[in-house]
Protein backbone atom coordinates (compact mmCIF):
# COMPACT_ATOMS: atom_id res chain seq x y z
CA UNK A 1 0.00 0.00 0.00
CA UNK A 2 2.62 2.41 1.13
CA UNK A 3 4.56 1.73 -2.54
CA UNK A 4 1.21 2.42 -4.51
CA UNK A 5 0.73 5.78 -2.53
CA UNK A 6 4.03 6.99 -3.06
CA UNK A 7 3.82 6.03 -6.74
CA UNK A 8 0.12 8.21 -7.34
CA UNK A 9 0.74 11.33 -4.84
CA UNK A 10 3.10 13.17 -7.30
CA UNK A 11 1.00 12.37 -9.83
CA UNK A 12 -2.35 14.15 -8.26
CA UNK A 13 0.19 17.36 -6.79
CA UNK A 14 1.64 17.96 -10.26
CA UNK A 15 -2.11 17.20 -11.78
CA UNK A 16 -3.31 20.18 -8.93
CA UNK A 17 -0.59 22.11 -9.87
CA UNK A 18 -1.77 22.10 -13.77
CA UNK A 19 -5.13 22.89 -12.60
CA UNK A 20 -4.23 25.69 -10.27
CA UNK A 21 -1.82 27.50 -12.94
CA UNK A 22 -5.01 27.03 -15.50
CA UNK A 23 -2.50 28.02 -18.46
CA UNK A 24 -4.14 27.27 -21.88
CA UNK A 25 -0.44 25.52 -23.65
CA UNK A 26 -1.62 26.58 -27.44
CA UNK A 27 -2.57 29.81 -26.73
CA UNK A 28 0.47 30.61 -24.63
CA UNK A 29 2.74 28.87 -27.57
CA UNK A 30 1.34 31.07 -29.91
CA UNK A 31 1.57 34.20 -28.09
CA UNK A 32 5.13 33.77 -27.45
CA UNK A 33 5.82 32.50 -31.23
CA UNK A 34 4.07 36.04 -32.09
CA UNK A 35 6.24 38.06 -29.90
CA UNK A 36 9.52 37.27 -30.69
CA UNK A 37 9.09 37.03 -34.75
CA UNK A 38 7.50 40.43 -34.21
CA UNK A 39 10.21 41.83 -32.30
CA UNK A 40 12.77 40.31 -35.10
CA UNK A 41 10.62 41.76 -37.54
CA UNK A 42 10.74 44.95 -35.69
CA UNK A 43 15.11 45.01 -36.04
CA UNK A 44 14.41 44.00 -40.13
CA UNK A 45 12.06 46.87 -41.06
CA UNK A 46 13.06 49.32 -38.17
CA UNK A 47 17.09 49.39 -39.13
CA UNK A 48 17.03 51.73 -41.64
CA UNK A 49 14.17 53.95 -41.11
CA UNK A 50 15.73 53.98 -37.06
CA UNK A 51 18.73 56.02 -38.39
CA UNK A 52 17.09 58.29 -40.76
CA UNK A 53 14.62 59.06 -38.04
CA UNK A 54 16.68 58.95 -34.93
CA UNK A 55 20.19 58.46 -35.82
CA UNK A 56 20.69 55.30 -34.35
CA UNK A 57 20.07 51.75 -36.05
CA UNK A 58 18.37 50.45 -33.28
CA UNK A 59 16.83 53.04 -31.65
CA UNK A 60 12.99 52.10 -32.30
CA UNK A 61 13.88 48.13 -32.26
CA UNK A 62 15.87 48.37 -28.64
CA UNK A 63 12.29 50.85 -26.99
CA UNK A 64 10.11 47.53 -28.60
CA UNK A 65 12.62 44.78 -26.62
CA UNK A 66 11.58 47.42 -22.99
CA UNK A 67 7.75 47.56 -24.24
CA UNK A 68 8.18 43.82 -25.03
CA UNK A 69 9.18 43.25 -21.42
CA UNK A 70 7.04 45.73 -20.12
CA UNK A 71 3.98 44.42 -21.85
CA UNK A 72 4.70 40.49 -20.66
CA UNK A 73 4.82 42.14 -16.95
CA UNK A 74 1.96 43.38 -17.63
CA UNK A 75 0.56 40.30 -19.14
CA UNK A 76 1.21 37.61 -16.02
CA UNK A 77 0.03 40.65 -13.38
CA UNK A 78 -3.48 40.04 -15.48
CA UNK A 79 -3.15 36.20 -15.78
CA UNK A 80 -2.60 36.34 -11.70
CA UNK A 81 -5.75 38.62 -11.63
CA UNK A 82 -9.35 37.21 -11.27
CA UNK A 83 -11.07 38.85 -14.27
CA UNK A 84 -13.96 39.58 -12.00
CA UNK A 85 -12.40 42.26 -10.40
CA UNK A 86 -12.79 44.32 -13.22
CA UNK A 87 -16.13 44.86 -12.52
CA UNK A 88 -14.57 47.15 -9.78
CA UNK A 89 -11.82 48.84 -12.12
CA UNK A 90 -13.87 49.45 -15.18
CA UNK A 91 -15.41 52.84 -14.41
CA UNK A 92 -12.29 54.03 -13.33
CA UNK A 93 -10.13 52.97 -15.85
CA UNK A 94 -12.90 54.57 -18.25
CA UNK A 95 -12.49 57.96 -16.42
CA UNK A 96 -8.04 57.69 -16.78
CA UNK A 97 -8.95 56.50 -20.48
CA UNK A 98 -11.27 59.60 -21.64
CA UNK A 99 -8.78 62.10 -19.84
CA UNK A 100 -5.73 60.43 -21.39
CA UNK A 101 -7.64 61.08 -25.16
CA UNK A 102 -8.67 64.83 -24.02
CA UNK A 103 -4.16 65.28 -23.06
CA UNK A 104 -3.73 64.29 -26.40
CA UNK A 105 -5.56 67.20 -27.89
CA UNK A 106 -3.72 69.37 -25.15
CA UNK A 107 -0.26 68.54 -25.75
CA UNK A 108 -1.50 68.49 -29.58
CA UNK A 109 1.86 65.79 -30.13
CA UNK A 110 1.09 65.78 -34.21
CA UNK A 111 2.66 62.90 -36.00
CA UNK A 112 2.35 61.95 -39.31
CA UNK A 113 -0.27 64.16 -39.79
CA UNK A 114 -2.20 63.64 -36.76
CA UNK A 115 -2.30 64.30 -33.26
CA UNK A 116 -2.86 60.60 -31.53
CA UNK A 117 0.12 60.03 -29.05
CA UNK A 118 1.91 61.41 -26.09
CA UNK A 119 5.66 61.01 -24.73
CA UNK A 120 7.03 61.87 -27.75
CA UNK A 121 5.19 59.33 -30.17
CA UNK A 122 5.97 56.43 -27.59
CA UNK A 123 2.44 56.48 -25.79
CA UNK A 124 -1.17 56.24 -27.83
CA UNK A 125 -4.27 56.24 -25.47
CA UNK A 126 -6.11 55.06 -28.82
CA UNK A 127 -4.41 51.92 -28.31
CA UNK A 128 -5.62 51.40 -24.86
CA UNK A 129 -8.87 52.75 -25.28
CA UNK A 130 -9.87 49.83 -27.48
CA UNK A 131 -9.00 47.21 -24.43
CA UNK A 132 -10.75 49.97 -22.13
CA UNK A 133 -13.75 49.80 -24.08
CA UNK A 134 -14.16 46.29 -24.31
CA UNK A 135 -13.65 45.53 -20.63
CA UNK A 136 -16.20 48.42 -19.33
CA UNK A 137 -18.74 47.03 -22.18
CA UNK A 138 -18.63 43.44 -21.13
CA UNK A 139 -18.97 44.57 -17.19
CA UNK A 140 -21.71 46.70 -18.31
CA UNK A 141 -23.66 44.60 -20.42
CA UNK A 142 -23.09 41.84 -18.17
CA UNK A 143 -24.88 43.99 -15.14
CA UNK A 144 -27.81 44.83 -17.45
CA UNK A 145 -27.77 41.36 -19.14
CA UNK A 146 -31.65 41.12 -17.86
CA UNK A 147 -32.40 45.02 -19.37
CA UNK A 148 -30.94 45.31 -22.63
CA UNK A 149 -33.76 44.23 -24.45
CA UNK A 150 -35.38 47.47 -23.73
CA UNK A 151 -34.02 50.29 -26.04
CA UNK A 152 -33.42 52.41 -22.70
CA UNK A 153 -31.23 49.94 -20.86
CA UNK A 154 -29.72 48.34 -24.37
CA UNK A 155 -29.45 50.47 -27.88
CA UNK A 156 -29.19 54.02 -25.89
CA UNK A 157 -26.52 53.87 -23.19
CA UNK A 158 -24.69 51.72 -25.75
CA UNK A 159 -24.47 54.43 -28.41
CA UNK A 160 -23.36 57.56 -25.41
CA UNK A 161 -20.75 54.76 -24.60
CA UNK A 162 -19.67 54.19 -27.96
CA UNK A 163 -20.52 57.94 -29.22
CA UNK A 164 -18.12 59.60 -26.14
CA UNK A 165 -14.82 57.29 -26.78
CA UNK A 166 -15.60 57.00 -30.91
CA UNK A 167 -15.75 61.25 -30.56
CA UNK A 168 -12.59 61.42 -29.04
CA UNK A 169 -10.46 59.27 -30.97
CA UNK A 170 -12.32 60.52 -34.36
CA UNK A 171 -11.08 64.08 -33.43
CA UNK A 172 -7.17 62.73 -33.66
CA UNK A 173 -8.06 61.61 -36.54
CA UNK A 174 -8.47 57.95 -35.72
CA UNK A 175 -10.75 56.64 -38.05
CA UNK A 176 -10.10 52.86 -38.29
CA UNK A 177 -9.96 53.17 -34.30
CA UNK A 178 -13.50 53.92 -34.10
CA UNK A 179 -14.78 51.38 -37.23
CA UNK A 180 -12.63 49.12 -34.60
CA UNK A 181 -14.96 50.54 -31.53
CA UNK A 182 -17.95 50.09 -32.84
CA UNK A 183 -17.97 46.63 -35.03
CA UNK A 184 -16.97 45.52 -31.00
CA UNK A 185 -19.63 47.13 -29.22
CA UNK A 186 -22.14 45.97 -31.66
CA UNK A 187 -20.62 42.04 -31.06
CA UNK A 188 -20.76 42.14 -27.90
CA UNK A 189 -23.66 43.83 -27.29
CA UNK A 190 -25.02 40.47 -29.68
CA UNK A 191 -23.18 38.17 -27.76
CA UNK A 192 -24.72 39.53 -24.32
CA UNK A 193 -28.27 38.45 -26.15
CA UNK A 194 -29.14 41.88 -27.34
CA UNK A 195 -32.26 42.34 -29.73
CA UNK A 196 -31.30 41.71 -33.37
CA UNK A 197 -34.20 44.69 -34.15
CA UNK A 198 -31.39 47.16 -31.84
CA UNK A 199 -28.55 45.79 -33.53
CA UNK A 200 -29.89 46.56 -37.16
CA UNK A 201 -30.91 50.33 -36.16
CA UNK A 202 -27.35 50.18 -34.80
CA UNK A 203 -25.70 48.80 -38.07
CA UNK A 204 -27.66 51.50 -39.65
CA UNK A 205 -26.57 54.07 -37.73
CA UNK A 206 -22.95 53.61 -37.93
CA UNK A 207 -23.35 53.20 -41.75
CA UNK A 208 -25.00 57.02 -42.08
CA UNK A 209 -22.16 58.20 -39.76
CA UNK A 210 -19.97 56.62 -41.98
CA UNK A 211 -20.84 57.91 -44.97
CA UNK A 212 -20.68 61.14 -43.43
CA UNK A 213 -17.59 60.76 -42.34
CA UNK A 214 -16.47 60.11 -45.63
CA UNK A 215 -18.13 62.75 -47.62
CA UNK A 216 -17.09 65.70 -44.76
CA UNK A 217 -13.19 64.01 -43.83
CA UNK A 218 -10.41 64.30 -46.68
CA UNK A 219 -8.15 61.99 -45.63
CA UNK A 220 -11.08 59.02 -45.24
CA UNK A 221 -12.68 60.36 -48.58
CA UNK A 222 -9.32 60.40 -50.41
CA UNK A 223 -8.56 56.58 -49.09
CA UNK A 224 -12.22 55.31 -50.39
CA UNK A 225 -11.27 56.86 -53.62
CA UNK A 226 -7.53 55.32 -53.72
CA UNK A 227 -9.73 51.79 -52.35
CA UNK A 228 -12.29 51.63 -55.39
CA UNK A 229 -9.86 53.03 -58.22
CA UNK A 230 -7.42 50.04 -56.88
CA UNK A 231 -10.28 47.44 -57.35
CA UNK A 232 -11.14 48.44 -60.69
CA UNK A 233 -7.13 48.52 -61.54
CA UNK A 234 -4.25 47.96 -59.46
CA UNK A 235 -1.47 50.24 -60.99
CA UNK A 236 -4.58 52.70 -60.03
CA UNK A 237 -4.13 51.97 -55.96
CA UNK A 238 -2.83 54.58 -53.65
CA UNK A 239 1.03 54.29 -53.81
CA UNK A 240 1.13 52.76 -50.31
CA UNK A 241 -0.60 49.94 -51.42
CA UNK A 242 1.33 49.11 -54.84
CA UNK A 243 4.43 49.05 -53.16
CA UNK A 244 3.24 46.73 -50.68
CA UNK A 245 2.02 44.84 -53.43
CA UNK A 246 5.51 44.79 -55.19
CA UNK A 247 6.92 43.62 -51.87
CA UNK A 248 4.23 40.45 -51.79
CA UNK A 249 5.83 40.00 -55.59
CA UNK A 250 9.35 40.10 -54.53
CA UNK A 251 8.76 37.46 -52.08
CA UNK A 252 7.07 35.04 -54.18
CA UNK A 253 6.88 31.67 -52.49
CA UNK A 254 9.94 31.53 -49.78
CA UNK A 255 10.19 34.74 -49.28
CA UNK A 256 14.59 36.58 -50.22
CA UNK A 257 15.41 36.23 -46.47
CA UNK A 258 15.02 38.25 -43.45
CA UNK A 259 16.47 41.77 -43.35
CA UNK A 260 17.00 41.22 -47.28
CA UNK A 261 13.94 43.20 -48.14
CA UNK A 262 14.17 46.04 -51.13
CA UNK A 263 11.06 48.06 -50.93
CA UNK A 264 11.86 48.98 -47.54
CA UNK A 265 14.59 50.84 -48.07
CA UNK A 266 13.24 52.34 -51.62
CA UNK A 267 10.03 54.01 -50.11
CA UNK A 268 7.84 51.64 -48.80
CA UNK A 269 5.92 54.31 -46.39
CA UNK A 270 7.03 53.47 -42.73
CA UNK A 271 7.66 50.01 -42.88
CA UNK A 272 8.16 49.30 -39.19
CA UNK A 273 4.38 50.39 -38.41
CA UNK A 274 1.45 50.42 -40.96
CA UNK A 275 3.36 48.14 -43.71
CA UNK A 276 5.35 45.96 -41.90
CA UNK A 277 3.28 42.90 -42.95
CA UNK A 278 4.52 43.99 -46.67
CA UNK A 279 8.11 43.42 -45.07
CA UNK A 280 7.59 40.52 -43.46
CA UNK A 281 5.54 39.02 -47.28
CA UNK A 282 8.80 40.13 -48.86
CA UNK A 283 11.52 38.56 -46.55
CA UNK A 284 9.31 35.02 -45.46
CA UNK A 285 7.35 34.61 -48.91
CA UNK A 286 4.09 32.96 -48.95
CA UNK A 287 5.06 30.18 -46.53
CA UNK A 288 6.05 32.50 -44.09
CA UNK A 289 2.68 35.14 -43.91
CA UNK A 290 1.02 31.67 -43.95
CA UNK A 291 2.59 30.46 -40.74
CA UNK A 292 1.91 33.93 -39.45
CA UNK A 293 -1.88 33.76 -40.26
CA UNK A 294 -1.86 30.44 -38.50
CA UNK A 295 -0.59 31.67 -35.54
CA UNK A 296 -3.34 34.37 -35.25
CA UNK A 297 -5.91 31.11 -36.05
CA UNK A 298 -4.62 29.10 -33.45
CA UNK A 299 -4.96 32.39 -31.27
CA UNK A 300 -8.55 33.16 -32.29
CA UNK A 301 -9.73 29.29 -31.89
CA UNK A 302 -8.04 29.42 -28.42
CA UNK A 303 -9.43 32.50 -27.32
CA UNK A 304 -13.15 31.31 -28.36
CA UNK A 305 -12.42 28.33 -26.86
CA UNK A 306 -12.54 30.01 -23.40
CA UNK A 307 -15.11 32.14 -24.28
CA UNK A 308 -17.13 29.51 -24.43
CA UNK A 309 -16.14 27.79 -21.61
CA UNK A 310 -16.34 30.65 -19.06
CA UNK A 311 -18.26 29.65 -16.02
CA UNK A 312 -20.12 33.35 -16.35
CA UNK A 313 -21.02 35.35 -18.90
CA UNK A 314 -18.48 38.43 -17.80
CA UNK A 315 -16.28 35.84 -18.81
CA UNK A 316 -17.45 34.76 -21.59
CA UNK A 317 -17.71 38.48 -23.02
CA UNK A 318 -14.16 39.79 -22.06
CA UNK A 319 -12.80 36.42 -23.74
CA UNK A 320 -14.80 37.06 -26.93
CA UNK A 321 -14.53 40.57 -27.04
CA UNK A 322 -10.39 40.37 -26.71
CA UNK A 323 -10.19 37.96 -29.05
CA UNK A 324 -12.08 39.14 -31.68
CA UNK A 325 -10.85 42.46 -31.43
CA UNK A 326 -6.84 41.13 -32.04
CA UNK A 327 -8.25 39.17 -35.01
CA UNK A 328 -9.85 42.54 -36.56
CA UNK A 329 -6.94 44.39 -35.92
CA UNK A 330 -5.18 41.76 -37.83
CA UNK A 331 -7.45 40.89 -40.17
CA UNK A 332 -7.67 44.84 -41.21
CA UNK A 333 -4.14 45.42 -41.39
CA UNK A 334 -3.21 42.66 -43.78
CA UNK A 335 -6.07 42.97 -45.70
CA UNK A 336 -5.71 46.80 -46.58
CA UNK A 337 -1.81 46.09 -47.49
CA UNK A 338 -2.90 44.39 -50.27
CA UNK A 339 -5.99 46.55 -51.31
CA UNK A 340 -8.90 44.01 -49.76
CA UNK A 341 -9.61 46.85 -47.94
CA UNK A 342 -9.75 50.88 -47.69
CA UNK A 343 -6.38 52.04 -46.12
CA UNK A 344 -6.48 52.24 -42.09
CA UNK A 345 -4.15 53.04 -39.49
CA UNK A 346 -4.38 49.46 -37.48
CA UNK A 347 -1.66 47.78 -36.04
CA UNK A 348 -0.70 43.83 -36.90
CA UNK A 349 -1.35 42.65 -33.39
CA UNK A 350 2.76 41.62 -31.78
CA UNK A 351 4.35 42.36 -35.07
CA UNK A 352 4.16 46.48 -35.46
CA UNK A 353 6.28 48.64 -34.00
CA UNK A 354 4.38 50.51 -31.45
CA UNK A 355 4.73 50.60 -27.45
CA UNK A 356 0.90 50.82 -26.79
CA UNK A 357 -0.26 48.23 -29.05
CA UNK A 358 2.24 45.68 -27.67
CA UNK A 359 1.47 46.39 -24.18
CA UNK A 360 -2.51 46.17 -24.62
CA UNK A 361 -1.94 42.92 -26.82
CA UNK A 362 -0.09 41.30 -24.22
CA UNK A 363 -1.97 41.79 -21.47
CA UNK A 364 -5.14 41.07 -23.34
CA UNK A 365 -3.73 37.84 -23.19
CA UNK A 366 -2.83 37.92 -19.72
CA UNK A 367 -6.65 38.82 -19.37
CA UNK A 368 -7.58 35.00 -21.81
CA UNK A 369 -5.38 33.29 -19.42
CA UNK A 370 -6.86 34.72 -16.29
CA UNK A 371 -10.10 33.38 -17.39
CA UNK A 372 -9.05 29.82 -18.45
CA UNK A 373 -7.24 29.49 -14.97
CA UNK A 374 -10.29 30.59 -12.86
CA UNK A 375 -12.83 28.15 -15.68
CA UNK A 376 -10.19 25.11 -14.77
CA UNK A 377 -10.60 26.13 -11.09
CA UNK A 378 -14.00 26.52 -11.12
CA UNK A 379 -14.35 22.89 -13.13
CA UNK A 380 -12.10 21.13 -10.43
CA UNK A 381 -14.08 22.40 -7.73
CA UNK A 382 -17.35 21.22 -9.21
CA UNK A 383 -15.62 18.20 -9.83
CA UNK A 384 -14.56 17.35 -6.46
CA UNK A 385 -17.93 18.54 -4.82
CA UNK A 386 -19.43 15.82 -7.81
CA UNK A 387 -17.25 13.54 -6.42
CA UNK A 388 -18.31 14.10 -3.10
CA UNK A 389 -21.72 14.16 -3.74
CA UNK A 390 -21.19 10.75 -5.47
CA UNK A 391 -19.66 9.24 -2.63
CA UNK A 392 -22.27 9.97 0.02
CA UNK A 393 -24.59 8.74 -2.58
CA UNK A 394 -23.39 5.43 -2.75
CA UNK A 395 -22.49 5.00 0.89
CA UNK A 396 -26.44 5.83 1.76
CA UNK A 397 -26.90 3.50 -0.77
CA UNK A 398 -24.76 0.99 0.51
CA UNK A 399 -26.70 1.64 4.21
CA UNK A 400 -30.19 1.27 2.71
CA UNK A 401 -29.52 -2.17 0.74
CA UNK A 402 -28.14 -2.68 4.39
CA UNK A 403 -30.92 -2.01 6.78
CA UNK A 404 -33.16 -3.92 4.08
CA UNK A 405 -31.59 -6.93 4.48
CA UNK A 406 -31.16 -6.51 7.59
CA UNK A 407 -35.00 -5.98 7.86
CA UNK A 408 -35.65 -8.94 5.67
CA UNK A 409 -33.83 -11.15 8.35
CA UNK A 410 -35.73 -9.75 11.27
CA UNK A 411 -39.31 -10.65 9.16
CA UNK A 412 -38.21 -14.34 8.27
Amino acid sequence: METTYNRTAPRKRKKSRQVQLGVDVPLLLATITLTIFGLVMVFSASWDFSYLINGSHTFMFGRQVLWAVFGIAAGIGAYLLDYHHWRRMALPLMAITVISLIAVFLVNEVRYGAARTLNEGSVMPSEAAKLVTIIYLSVWLYSKRNQIQKIGFGLFPLGVILGIMGGLILAQPDISAVITLVILGGILFFLAGGDLRQIFILLMVVILIGWVIVQVQPTAKQRVFDYYNGLKDPKSASYHVQRSIEAFSRGGFIGVGIGNANTKLTGLPVPPTDSVFAVVAEEVGLVGTTGLIGLYVILALRGLKISREAPDLLGGLLAAGLTFWILLEALVNMAMMVGLLPFAGNALPFISLGGSNLVVTLFSIGILMSISRITKKTKSANERKQHAFDRISRSNRRRDQSRAGRASGLSQ
